[in-house]
């Protein structure tokens, strides 16, 4: 959650957790029938949290946290693959290159459902902080910037990251980690190939990369107020 106090995780046993943050109690929250992919936060002003699971059985759950039972389910194209939500936004990636847009204040009718502009899998889903689109990543080493509103589609835009050349080969990364800052508006891309970097997508400028930090980057946060950005190094399989 936002504020911190509790932490949500799926898993390969199908189940998704909560973990109270101050205690380290966790309880089963969600269940789905194959893996559990992506779970997220929904939370709007003055409503109580909900949690959106999306898993390898091609379903999306909404889940209220004082009932046992979804409070609403949607059948997605595919299996999920990545997902994110800046309320009222909620963006879902699922397998064959699917993407499916969902407005909160009709949270079980997908908005739209489109093509992703990039040709190989999606690895990863960020929500705009203005709310308006998203950025999406893939396994080739490319970043997608996509708006919503129709006037806007002509804004959008492909572009080339976390590639390296040496000699005359050249190295492809998997872009594993999308994350926007909460209050600037930029995002961090993350890798496989260790390094992370800053974007500025309104003026498609690169901001800041950093180096190889010593391993495959998975996962990457900014906090609540954008003050500190986290990563998560682990094996992606990658290599095998």
């Amino acid at each position: 959650m936002r504020d911190g106090t509790k932490v949500a995780s799926g898993g390969i046993d199908k189940a998704g957790r909560m973990m109270d943050i101050a205690t380290g109690q966790s309880s089963q929250i969600a269940q789905h029938d194959a893996p559990i992919r992506c779970i997220k936060f929904v939370e709007a002003e003055n409503a109580s949290p909900i949690v959106a699971t999306a898993g390898w059985d091609k379903m999306l759950k909404y889940w209220d946290l004082r009932q046992q039972s979804p409070i609403g389910t949607v059948n997605l194209p595919e299996r999920a693959y990545a997902m994110d939500c800046n309320n009222p936004l909620l963006v879902v990636a699922t397998a064959e290159r699917k993407v499916v847009v969902f407005d909160m204040a009709n949270p079980t009718t997908p908005f739209e459902t489109v093509d992703s502009p990039l040709k190989w899998q999606t690895r990863t889903v960020s929500c705009f902080t203005k709310k308006d689109g998203y950025a999406i990543g893939s396994i080739e080493g490319r970043v997608g910037i996509q708006y919503i509103d129709q006037k806007q589609k002509d804004k959008a835009f492909s572009f080339k990251c976390h590639r390296v050349n040496k000699g005359l080969e050249a190295y492809v990364h998997s872009i594993n980690s999308i994350s926007h800052h909460p209050g600037y508006g930029t995002f961090a891309t993350a890798s496989n190939d260790g390094s992370f970097i800053f974007w500025d997508k309104d003026a498609r400028q690169k901001l800041n990369p950093h180096p190889d930090v010593g391993g495959p980057i998975l996962s990457t946060a900014f906090n609540g107020d954008g003050s500190l950005f986290a990563y998560a190094l682990g094996y992606d399989w990658a290599q095998g």
